[in-house]
């Protein structure tokens, strides 16, 4: 099964970036952020940072359109708000993740998006939860260690009090629990940012 990774680029100047993606010898991109822009850190704006990629010999994609969760289709929002599940269900999220899915036979991909904790992420609350199964998942946080898909949950099922061992119920369904719960909490709310912003 081919490995899939995730980092976000916080406020790491472009060189700590580079050291991340050259420590887990990433050679492709793919960036999952619906407005491919920093206001603070400029050298993410996606332009300087495909240009700055590619002088790196590590290509790039744009699937903020198919994967991003500030979506353009109204049917996505109930009240002004996104929801993860609808999402899920477009047919553009689903092409996004075969693009993915082709691209790891080339190459060791990583996911980008903005937040640096992976659980305050749509790109492991929303993405990373429908590519479990189909991938090796590894989150780069920012000191460069790796959390595992699997860490991750726990981590999740712990930060959202669910228990991972409740003699009445399956842990795979508390786990989507914990998922739907944290989705609530970081969805892109149109008259607003929540905390986690997009």
């Amino acid at each position: 099964m081919s490995y899939l990774f995730t980092i976000g680029h916080s406020t790491h100047s472009w060189e700590q970036f580079y050291e991340l993606l050259t420590r887990h010898n990433i050679q492709a991109i793919a960036d999952v952020r619906s407005s491919p822009f920093s206001a603070r850190m400029p050298q993410f704006n996606r332009e300087p940072l495909e240009k700055l990629l590619r002088m790196s010999r590590i290509y790039y994609v744009f699937l903020g359109d198919e994967l991003g969760a500030r979506r353009v289709e109204r049917e996505c929002y109930v009240d002004g708000v996104a929801h993860y599940d609808r999402i899920a269900a477009t047919s553009a999220f689903a092409s996004g993740l075969t693009r993915v899915q082709n691209g790891l036979r080339r190459f060791r991909i990583a996911l980008l998006c903005a937040e640096r904790d992976p659980l305050e992420c749509h790109r492991t609350i929303l993405v990373c939860r429908h590519l479990r199964g189909r991938a090796v998942i590894q989150h780069i946080l920012v000191d460069g260690s790796i959390e595992s898909q699997e860490q991750a949950e726990m981590r999740l099922m712990t930060e959202e009090h669910i228990p991972g061992d409740d003699l009445f119920a399956d842990r795979a369904k508390l786990l989507e629990s914990a998922y739907d719960r944290r989705a609530k909490k970081i969805a892109y709310h149109e008259c607003g940012e929540p905390a986690a912003r997009r």
